[in-house]
């Protein structure tokens, strides 16, 4: 996936809002929307030990404000109504007035690019905009922000806005059609928090606790945490991680390009994208280029450095995420193509004669490279500037696989979204999580049900314990399929699936037929809306159905039947009486195999000679099948195991 220029944020934890900023949390803002029908928390900040009074709908209560000037109050629940006024009050007289308030049902919305997509962008948008009139749904948009630690409130506090045409156009798409869906029979008042960012990874939503209940981050959330308190230590901690993965894809060889080591080719003078130098072999090329050149230091500029002296490398730009060695010592590593690097040399790193410098430089869309006019140059503490000519370059085998991104990666590092855009909300009350992403996991599924059940877990803390969570698969999306294959993207779907289904408060979205395999970003929003919508309605216990989903596979005969649950009506085949996208599978392989649907349950024919351990279906990037139920809701991609 195309990965956004990010915003890098100073690594420092924020405190809360000086006595003279405002009183509340950003979230409480003019229009707002704040859950009904149970205590609802309201907080913010205020003078160390001040009391703060808030009122709201006839309700107040009070609070002191503790050492760090943090407070809440929890006022009594109050019913769907509105609009109130939401007043905070602090015993120095400071207050704050939020005015046009409603109490009524609050969604979070989540995800990389596809939650992130706007109306404006989707289908039929000139109709869909225009035609948006809606007081009674509001909206927020919480703008990409990335940290290294935890923040307590918002760079930019959100804005709140009603379902109108200069509104709607650059919400999320997906988060507004499922509100509007909700709200054709509910007119309780509907409010959203929109809070994605294209390019994301699931790592970089979860905090740190969250990622070691799912997995072994500690190393990472180590190296994280040291970079508050020492960057230079974390950026040489990060280096040796980077050569240690090195040395496992290359059978542990001694040395790597960080030491000049390996066959270098003289890059084009002024360096820019590798694309366009001319060379074949990079006309087209996605991967890691590793780049080398050397300054020479006299013995007094060495000692000079050694005792203390200042020194900074200015690299310019890189597409799109580099780490950076001096003398084979890591000092620095950055995400974002549009960043012009410039990092810190610590004292003792240089020395005198030749110092190598290198850049490993990913790319992972489009154009990569070193680029830009920035200069390039090693600066010394008197402000001598020497400048950094006669580039190498060597390419690191398609092979050795992407390397690991540094914890602080905005998108692709730990926990850098959740201190940025989820922790500022503190304990907003919600009633229910939208959750659309997995796009940036399709390289490593079989990590993704684990933290996908931290996250869900997550996000109902300190909310209703049986918050509903919406989960949205993947679309189909790459080649067609040709024979059975294995798929990233069909691991990640079944990681989902799994996740949703042990959940026991969540639903999942199935969209594996109004994709688009050439576009990663399909337009048809509407219907994913509606489909987290209906997931919404079962999930508050009304009598509807979310589509077809395995129970049950087991040999019977010379078949395998699979039963299914959540089916509407009774299942059915388009185009074909046969059913189209099955698989079964023994320890050698799997093959296609011919199916029939007979009301809940599928039939598939065993082939010849074949045993099979497991069944699955739709398991490709982007899968053709025929199968739905009468609702219109596809039989969604699975993979389980056949009984006896």
């Amino acid at each position: 996936m195309r990965r956004v220029a990010p915003i890098l944020l100073a690594a420092v934890m924020a405190t809360p809002a000086a006595a003279q900023g405002p009183l509340l949390n950003g979230l409480f803002a003019d229009h707002a929307v704040v859950q009904r029908d149970r205590p609802l928390p309201v907080f913010g900040a205020a003078r160390p030990g001040e009391a703060v009074t808030v009122t709201l709908g006839g309700k107040s209560a009070t609070a002191a404000a503790g050492p760090d000037g943090a407070w809440r109050v929890d006022l009594p629940a109050l019913a769907a109504g509105g609009p109130y006024t939401l007043e905070a009050r602090a015993a120095s007289g400071a207050s704050q007035t939020v005015a046009d308030v409603l109490v009524g049902d609050v969604w979070l919305c989540s995800g990389q690019s596809n939650m992130e997509l706007p109306v404006e962008r989707g289908n039929n948008s000139w109709s869909e905009i225009r035609s948006a009139a809606d007081d009674g749904l509001r909206m927020a948009y919480v703008d990409h922000a990335d940290s290294r630690a935890a923040r307590a409130d918002f760079i930019k506090p959100p804005s709140w806005k009603a379902a109108r045409p200069d509104a709607v156009g650059s919400f999320s798409a997906a988060c507004y059609y499922m509100a509007r869906e909700l709200r054709k029979t509910d007119k309780t008042p509907l409010g959203l928090v929109h809070a994605s960012w294209g390019g994301s990874a699931i790592e970089a939503w979860l905090s740190p606790a969250a990622l070691r209940k799912a997995g072994d981050y500690d190393n990472d959330i180590a190296t994280l945490q040291l970079s508050l308190k020492d960057r230079p230590a974390a950026d040489r901690r990060w280096g040796e991680t980077i050569k240690a993965w090195w040395s496992l894809r290359h059978n542990g060889a001694d040395g790597g390009p960080w030491r000049g080591d390996g066959a270098w080719t003289a890059a084009p003078q002024g360096l820019g994208v590798w694309e366009g130098w001319g060379v074949p072999a990079l006309a087209d090329f996605n991967g890691m280029v590793w780049f080398d050149t050397s300054v020479t230091l006299t013995a007094a500029q060495a000692q000079a450095h050694a005792k203390g002296g200042a020194a900074s490398l200015e690299i310019g730009m890189v597409d799109e995420v580099d780490t950076t060695f001096v003398n084979g010592v890591g000092v620095g590593s950055t995400s974002g193509a549009g960043t012009v690097r410039v990092y810190p040399v610590a004292a003792g790193t240089l020395k005198a004669g030749a110092n190598r410098i290198v850049v490993s430089a990913l790319d992972t869309y489009a154009n990569g490279g070193m680029y830009g006019d920035a200069a390039r140059a090693l600066v010394l503490a008197d402000g001598t500037r020497i400048p950094l000519t006669a580039w190498r370059y060597q390419v690191e085998p398609k092979t050795t696989g992407e390397p690991p991104r540094a914890p602080w990666d905005t998108l692709s590092g730990v926990s850098t979204l959740y201190n940025g855009m989820l922790a500022p909300m503190g304990p907003y009350a919600f009633k229910g999580f939208a959750w659309y992403q997995g796009e940036s996991n399709t390289g490593r599924p079989q990590t993704y049900q684990a933290l996908l059940r931290e996250l869900l877990a997550e996000r109902r803390v300190g909310q209703a314990a049986d918050m509903p969570a919406l989960v949205v698969q993947l679309a189909n999306y790459g080649k067609p399929q040709l024979a059975p294959e294995e798929s990233g993207w069909a691991q990640l779907r079944e990681a989902q699936r799994v996740a949703v289904a042990k959940d026991g408060r969540a639903a999942l979205a199935v969209i594996t037929d109004i994709g688009d395999p050439s576009d990663i970003h399909p337009t048809n929003k509407q219907d994913v809306g509606k489909r987290l919508a209906r997931g919404a309605r079962r999930l508050a216990g009304q009598a509807v159905t979310t589509g077809p989903s395995p129970v049950s596979a087991r040999r019977v005969g010379d078949a395998v039947e699979v039963r299914f649950e959540q089916v509407a009506e009774r299942l059915a085949t388009r185009g074909s009486d046969k059913a189209i996208g099955f698989e079964l599978c023994d320890a050698a392989s799997c093959r296609f195999a011919d199916a029939r649907v007979e009301g809940d349950k599928a039939v598939v024919a065993i082939p010849a000679g074949m045993s099979p351990s497991k069944a699955r279906f739709a398991w490709a990037d982007a899968p053709t099948f025929n199968v739905f139920d009468m609702a219109g809701l596809p039989l969604g991609p699975f993979e389980i195991a056949v009984g006896p």
